[in-house]
């Protein structure tokens, strides 16, 4: 049971009269139907934000008039017989780190505070051409670095489980929206976890694409070589069905694969048979004994197992003995890619400019500005960056790091040699309570231990609600990966466990 604002709301459930608590596919079968229209739907889940996200705080951005605008066009396309996808008229929302033309683009920092995109991501535009309302913009980590959305220049997002604990990061804000019935769809990104870890604290689905299969066009970049933009649902078909929405080829992205995407509405209506006969399941034995593993997690897990068991699956133990080293690779790579990346926010090209009167050097003006506009973590990751790519160092750490990098790969590519998936907790924890790690980077670096392996070598994961930790009452991800490529794996196994759980 959630609660935000004396009023309760419980993930999953379907109120005939209440808008808010239905599926996305529900919504889009009745929007379709002509019962039900894309304006009440849409201003349902703006009523909704209204009265509960001054205690949530998921929201950066609502953009009221312009979401309606959007959902009358999709009524009128409807009517005409034109349904522009499967979720046209369906609303959402949308990680304020995707930039848009018609609401500012901030990444959660002081530094974009005001700003306004002279163009709209892939992500944006494909969202559109489906005739998805956007709901607003939400809130995240700075420049979505962070495991808690507490880094946000605006504040931080509220659980709506516990409103003093996390929502997760980056992308807290994403999955809170979902959670509290705000949005029936969402946005995230995924630069070693940041959308599965929020799914996982608040009882929803999040999916982390193959690396390359949605575009990053429009994306403000964190890590190029390993942010993902993915998304987010109450269910394993909701999530399946905005995947087909924002996957695809893009030209204006230089590393968007040109292979199909892969099946994954199909995959995730096969799975809700329940039925994993002849699926091998991978236990990864690195990640089941995480640093700080939490008893109710741990139990949850186990039981997700015998679930996935008793539902016909094959489980057998694998082994990647590389995974050991991966929070250090990604400590290293990431700092690097963001010295990199955030160059340019410098006051003279990107950013607020600070002693801005004509009176100052480039040099003064550039400091201030960076001293000002930054947030500590956004520091922290600048200056471990560069102090790793300067001269004398380069060789021993940036090159090591990319090193494990591919060791890690190779033994994800020896695992799904064998087995079909792999499994493992999502977070070592359930959320933890806001300030809790604040002032220990290294503690809230080490929660991300399950699910940044999978972003250094570039193939999927999802994660699913498994059953409540019994000693917190909180929820619990059940961690499916995947192959490059074999996204439809994670919808058709995931599915089957949601339908198992019911």
């Amino acid at each position: 049971m959630s609660e935000v604002n004396s009023t309760t709301y419980t993930v999953g459930t379907r109120d005939d009269s209440d808008l808010t608590t239905w599926t996305a596919a529900e919504l889009a079968e009745k929007i379709h139907a002509g019962e039900v229209s894309s304006v009440d739907a849409t201003r349902a889940h703006l009523d909704r934000i209204a009265a509960v996200d001054e205690a949530v705080h998921a929201f950066l951005h609502v953009g009221e008039k312009e979401a309606l605008t959007a959902a009358e066009k999709a009524d009128k396309d409807i009517a005409s017989g034109h349904v522009a996808s499967a979720l046209a008229g369906v609303p959402l929302a949308l990680k304020d780190v995707f930039v848009t033309t018609d609401a500012p683009t901030t990444c959660a920092s002081k530094m974009l505070e005001g700003y306004m995109s002279p163009y709209d991501a892939t992500v944006t535009r494909r969202l559109r051409e489906a005739g998805i309302p956007i709901l607003g913009k939400t809130n995240m980590d700075e420049f979505a670095m962070g495991s808690s959305t507490e880094n946000s220049a605006y504040g931080p997002t509220h659980n709506p489980w516990d409103l003093s604990r996390t929502a997760g990061g980056s992308g807290g804000g994403s999955s809170a929206a979902l959670a509290a019935g705000m949005a029936p769809l969402a946005i995230g990104t995924d630069t070693g976890g940041s959308i599965r870890q929020p799914a996982a604290l608040t009882n929803t689905v999040g999916v982390k694409p193959t690396y390359g299969t949605v575009s990053r066009y429009g994306l403000v970049a964190c890590a190029s070589s390993l942010d993902q933009g993915g998304p987010t649902g109450r269910t394993v078909l909701d999530t399946a069905l905005l995947h087909e929405v924002i996957a695809g080829h893009d030209a204006q992205d230089s590393t968007s694969s040109e292979r199909p995407v892969a099946p994954v509405v199909d995959a995730a209506r096969q799975g809700a048979d329940g039925d994993l006969t002849g699926v091998t399941v991978g236990v990864v034995k690195q990640l089941e004994t995480v640093q700080g593993l939490q008893a109710g997690v741990a139990e949850s897990y186990r039981a997700s197992l015998e679930q996935l068991k008793a539902q016909g699956a094959t489980i057998v133990e694998v082994d990647c003995p590389s995974f050991e080293y991966a929070l250090n690779a990604y400590y290293l790579i990431l700092p690097c890619e963001v010295s990199s990346n955030l160059a340019r926010f410098d006051g003279m090209r990107y950013g607020q400019r600070q002693l801005d009167d004509g009176h100052h050097s480039a040099d003064q003006v550039m400091s201030a500005t960076r001293a000002a506009g930054f947030g500590p973590e956004v520091k922290r990751r600048i200056i471990l960056g560069t102090y790793a790519l300067s001269v004398g160092y380069y060789d021993a750490y940036y090159l090591q790091a990319q090193r494990v990098r591919n060791l890690i790969a190779q033994d994800f590519a020896k695992a799904f040699a064998d087995v079909d998936v792999l499994v493992s907790p999502v977070t070592p924890t359930t959320a933890f309570e806001l300030g809790e790690k604040a002032d220990d980077p290294l503690a809230m670096y080490l929660f991300d231990l399950c699910t940044l392996p999978l972003n250094l070598a570039g193939v999927c994961g999802m994660s699913v609600p498994g059953p409540l930790s019994a000693d917190t009452g909180l929820p619990v991800g059940l961690q499916i990966m995947g192959p490059a490529h074999g996204d439809d794996r994670l919808y058709r196994v995931g599915a089957a466990f949601e339908a198992g759980r019911q």
